[in-house]
């Protein structure tokens, strides 16, 4: 890697993400910052733009909405004085994804009750007619 900056190849492969991903985050704003390019049109990517994309993998991977992550990054790039909205923001995300971590571990306990439950007939020999209407 360079010293005077990351081609958007770099920055694939440090955060996972498609170049065409990375092109489509700089149309949508994303970034918070305007991504520089080299005087024959190539982006320069930095560090900060990898912790940055980092974030925002962990945002969607959280199930973290495009428009939310959007504002998100306005507020960010629009610089102090905005941070009891950053947070209220966050803080709206942290009880939707507590919510579904509720809701997935109610899901896990009942399948792992199946689980329990075939195994226990496949082993006693007693699984045919185990889920007969």
């Amino acid at each position: 890697m360079r010293t005077d900056g990351l081609s958007i190849g770099d920055v694939a492969k440090a955060t996972g993400l498609g170049v065409h991903a990375l092109r489509f985050f700089e149309r949508e704003e994303i970034f918070i910052r305007e991504i520089p390019r080299t005087a024959g049109g190539r982006r320069l990517y930095s560090r900060a733009d990898v912790e940055w994309l980092l974030l925002c993998n962990r945002l969607r991977d959280s199930g973290m909405p495009i428009a939310t992550l959007k504002r998100f990054a306005s507020l960010v790039r629009s610089g102090p004085g905005n941070e009891k909205e950053r947070l209220a923001l966050l803080e709206e995300h942290e009880r939707a994804v507590r919510d579904r971590i509720i809701g997935l571990t109610a899901s896990l306990e009942i399948i792992h009750g199946k689980v329990v439950t075939y195994r226990r007939h496949i082993e006693d020999g007693t699984a045919e007619g185990v889920w007969a209407p």
